[in-house]
């Protein structure tokens, strides 16, 4: 019996750690809501490189993070797509903190906590935390730098 549930354990383990994406994998074809509760895929945006920021309404250092990625987004807007992607569990909230924070870019919403599908495809362990995938749609760095984003500006 003892070695079933270490059986079953590793093997929960296996698939759980391998469901997460990794650099070089491909961006997962997700469909969420946005703020108008149109479903949106987030694999429509490839063309150029796609930043994908989670975050949630209820977490400081996301709300830091937002002003950052604000301006960001003011300097490359041609040269990068950002996608945020919130894990909060009540849409007033989220909509009301995208007013708050001056965002303007895409946001999309996954109302299911760590627990969403996108959280978990991802391998979302805390927030914030982003994704710089290319204009193929290929991971290339998770929490990429302010300078590496940078340097994405033609």
């Amino acid at each position: 019996m003892t070695k079933r549930i270490y059986l079953l354990i590793t093997i929960l383990f296996f698939c759980l750690s391998n469901a997460q994406i990794k650099v070089g994998d491909s961006l997962p074809n997700l469909k969420l809501k946005n703020t108008k509760n149109e479903e949106i895929s987030i694999s429509s945006f490839n063309g150029k490189p796609i930043l994908i920021d989670f975050w949630a309404s209820w977490c400081a250092p996301c709300r830091v993070a937002n002003k950052k990625l604000v301006q960001l987004h003011k300097t490359l807007d041609s040269d990068l797509e950002i996608i945020g992607i919130s894990l909060d569990k009540d849409s007033a909230k989220w909509i009301k903190a995208i007013e708050k924070d001056k965002i303007k870019y895409t946001q999309l919403i996954d109302p299911n906590g760590f627990d969403a599908t996108t959280a978990l495809t991802f391998g979302v362990e805390e927030l914030p935390t982003t994704y710089l995938f290319n204009e193929d749609g290929i991971l290339i760095a998770i929490n990429p730098s302010k300078e590496e984003l940078l340097n994405l500006k033609k």
